[in-house]
């Protein structure tokens, strides 16, 4: 069974930081590039950041870009996205996602298209106070 579990999520102050991990199971995890997203109440899902354990591409959202990054422990079959100087607008429930890799793709050319990655976490909250 795939699963994707995120944690790492709480509040935390305007300007600080925080580490999201996500734990994944039940699939090869260097056949597939994992992807960060999150949804605000009222708004579509975005994407944020994603990574190839294949080759150790990985790619960003402009939104995101120079704030967030993104890195994996292949042995522990775990992807991280280390949160910096969040904003309130960064409020939001956060997902990782994962999506088979194409031969000879990266992490960039795979894109973060929502609905094109196949399995999903629960998601955990973010909350960033003012």
């Amino acid at each position: 069974e795939v699963q994707l579990v995120e944690s790492g999520g709480g509040l935390v102050q305007a300007g600080g930081s925080l580490r999201l991990s996500c734990a994944a199971s039940g699939f090869t995890f260097d056949e597939y590039v994992i992807g960060w997203f999150r949804q605000a109440p009222g708004k579509e899902r975005e994407g944020l950041a994603s990574i190839s354990s294949t080759d150790g591409s990985s790619y960003y959202a402009d939104s995101v870009k120079g704030r967030f990054t993104i890195s994996s422990d292949n042995a522990k079959d775990t992807v991280y996205l280390q949160m910096n100087s969040l904003k309130p607008e960064d409020t939001a429930v956060y997902y990782c996602a994962a999506r088979y890799i194409a031969l000879g793709a990266t992490a960039q050319t795979m894109g973060l298209i929502p609905f094109e990655f196949d399995f999903w976490g629960q998601g955990t909250q973010v909350t960033v106070s003012s």
